[in-house]
């Protein structure tokens, strides 16, 4: 398990504490957003959008290509396929489909994350894994259980997600609820350690999980495809802010090599 150092509590989401008396802002933070290895990245485009709307810069990262060369200022983990259930315990399913390769380059990436305080989301898939690196678990098929929200999977917002009024993210948003979209089977079961609950769907399903330190973040819907939605767009504003008062970087390092 990952070790976070201490961060500074702000009120809303968490403005990391610096190394130094003196705060020297990055010109241009580069932010690692990884995914799938495919022809069309949708999710990618999207995501490089919203990212650009807020002024950073990003580099597109898979398994294949391998950890970026460049210093990296903030991390955005993916949706995709599911997760390998061996990473937690869970029980294999032949129709499922699985990229461990993925998973092992995702993983070690969230750990050097995890241990570097960079500011870091994960989105869908990305929140997952997140919070299996930190000792969750995972419900694989919450289809039957649905009662008041849709199996339907649409990029469209279809559903309602309360947040935690006491949580961060509400604090920060300001708002109580918001409409989302739903492109997922599965969901965080067991949170992990050093993860709260900071939204569920109205079948009580997590949707949002942050860290009690720095800016870590992990959302069961795709922000990046509600450019139209302002709440969606003031998340990216939010990395964004957490990004620029962070001083700290990475440089990554491939998996075999940890």
């Amino acid at each position: 398990m990952v070790k976070r150092k201490q961060q500074t509590v702000t009120g809303a989401l968490v403005i990391p504490a610096q190394t130094s008396d003196v705060h020297t802002p990055v010109d241009s933070p580069l932010i690692a957003v990884t995914g799938p290895h495919k022809r069309y990245p949708f999710a990618w485009w999207a995501t490089r959008f919203m990212l650009r709307l807020v002024g950073l810069r990003a580099i597109y990262v898979t398994a294949h290509s391998g950890m970026p060369k460049q210093v990296i200022h903030g991390i955005i983990i993916g949706g995709g396929d599911d997760i390998e259930p061996e990473q937690y315990g869970g029980e294999y399913h032949p129709r499922r489909r699985y990229d461990v390769e993925r998973d092992r380059f995702e993983v070690a990436m969230i750990r050097q994350a995890l241990d570097s305080n960079i500011p870091m989301i994960g989105i869908c898939r990305g929140a997952q894994l997140i919070n299996v690196v930190s000792g969750g678990t995972l419900n694989q098929d919450i289809r039957p259980l649905r009662r008041l929200t849709p199996n339907r999977r649409s990029i469209r917002p279809i559903k309602w997600v309360d947040l935690d009024a006491d949580g961060r993210l509400c604090c920060s948003l300001g708002i109580k609820s918001l409409r989302v979209n739903s492109l997922h089977e599965q969901a965080i079961e067991r949170v992990g350690d050093g993860l709260t609950v900071a939204g569920r769907d109205r079948d009580g399903f997590v949707q949002a999980i942050e860290g009690q330190y720095g800016f870590l973040l992990g959302l069961q819907w795709h922000p990046e495809y509600l450019p139209y939605r302002a709440e969606q767009r003031h998340i990216f504003r939010l990395f964004e802010k957490a990004v620029s008062r962070n001083d700290s970087h990475v440089v990554l390092h491939e998996p075999e090599l940890l």
